[in-house]
């Protein structure tokens, strides 16, 4: 662990919400009996009105802030932007981070056992929308004796299910805070996403999704899906700045092995993540991905599918940002001044890409700061 910080929340603990009940899925399934991991940040309050909900992206987690141990090396994921004074200052709020549904590091998912049959779910775990995350997310609310989220904010993936949530349960949520996000994929980004599915359903060790009874991984398969996904979340000047076309031994080798230092990094990223992420549940997440387009169910009306909406929202894009470009914010701010919802909207000159929202750019702390002081400064009056 490195050393201790004044503005870490420091040592956390995840917990687990057993659900008995049985949850009604979008893709007409059901499922019951399974298991929400969580951990929290800072304390709640008397009344129970300084809730923030963080909903994570597609490679997140639960673990959103400090650490698990003293040995450990580094924090959770957006743990620059979680703690005592930062972004989401936890001397004013208490921050909730489950792991989704689907997961594979706490929370039920493909690599779960089955209640009934005592296998691993595998492939028969059902496919998940943002309204099913959604949907447990509510569960997890009413566990912990929440009326009101103050905000649920989320960047990428968790900024589609903060605009679920807006929609969805709009009476549980009074600042929805929407980060690099988009309000359905483009033909683009759905390509993206079946090309790292084929890489991984057509590894020769991906069994139709039963790896885990034949003791393998496919490693191969995942570690490409990740290598074209990381590809998408950095700009093309962040590629250009960090690399350049620098060779690794300083000369041409003339063969296809590891040459230029883009190459290596980008191999060092999918082995990694192999070690730490689930075949299965990367194909749920994508999926989940494809999916989500609220205005689907009102013919195409982003407003319209806002209409429900009572909170109040922030929208952040950034400008090297072209997975999920500005544009696409401002779709969603235009739709919503449109439905007559009160937004505010940033848009943040970046230079990293998709990847600037995990990152503190001065521009980017300084907005989203002041407004959730506002924020808190509404649950202390």
């Amino acid at each position: 662990m490195a050393e201790p910080n004044p503005q870490s929340v420091g040592i956390v603990e995840p917990q687990t919400l057993h659900v008995a009940e049985t949850m009604p899925l979008d893709c007409g399934k059901t499922i019951e009996r399974f298991d929400l991991v969580y951990e929290t940040y800072g304390t709640l309050n008397a009344d129970r009105s300084n809730a923030v909900l963080v909903c994570h992206a597609l490679s997140g987690n639960h673990h959103a802030a400090g650490y698990h141990n003293e040995d450990d090396e580094k924090p959770g994921w957006w743990d620059k932007c979680i703690g005592p004074g930062k972004m989401i200052d936890t001397d004013h709020f208490f921050v909730v981070s489950p792991a989704n549904l689907g997961g594979y590091n706490g929370s039920t998912g493909p690599g779960s056992l089955h209640p009934e049959t005592g296998r691993h779910y595998g492939p028969d775990f059902p496919v998940l929308t943002c309204s099913d995350w959604v949907r447990s997310q509510n569960i997890l609310r009413e566990a912990l004796g929440i009326e009101q989220w103050a905000a649920v904010i989320g960047g990428s993936l968790g900024g589609m299910q903060v605009m679920q949530w807006s929609i969805d349960y709009p009476d549980r949520i009074a600042h929805a805070i929407v980060i690099a996000a988009a309000p359905k994929l483009s033909a683009q980004n759905i390509a993206f996403n079946e090309i790292a599915r084929q890489a991984i359903i057509t590894d020769p060790e991906f069994h139709d999704g039963r790896y885990y009874e034949h003791g393998v991984v496919p490693r191969r398969g995942l570690m490409l899906a990740r290598m074209l996904g990381h590809i998408t979340y950095l700009s093309d000047d962040a590629m250009r700045a960090k690399f350049g076309r620098d060779l690794r031994e300083g000369r041409i080798n003339y063969g296809f092995d590891v040459e230029f230092q883009v190459e290596s990094y980008l191999r060092y990223q999918g082995a990694s993540f192999v070690d730490r992420f689930d075949a299965n549940t990367y194909l749920l997440m994508t999926k989940a991905l494809d999916y989500f387009d609220p205005a689907h169910e009102t013919g195409g009306s982003l407003a319209r599918a806002f209409a429900p909406a009572t909170a109040r929202f922030m929208v952040v894009s950034f400008t090297s940002d072209w997975r999920f470009a500005p544009e696409r914010s401002r779709e969603i701010v235009d739709a919503l001044v449109d439905a007559g919802k009160q937004v505010s909207y940033a848009e943040v000159t970046s230079d990293l890409g998709h990847d600037d929202f995990l990152l503190t750019m001065p521009h980017y702390v300084h907005t989203l700061r002041a407004y959730l002081h506002r924020v808190a400064c509404e649950r202390d009056t």
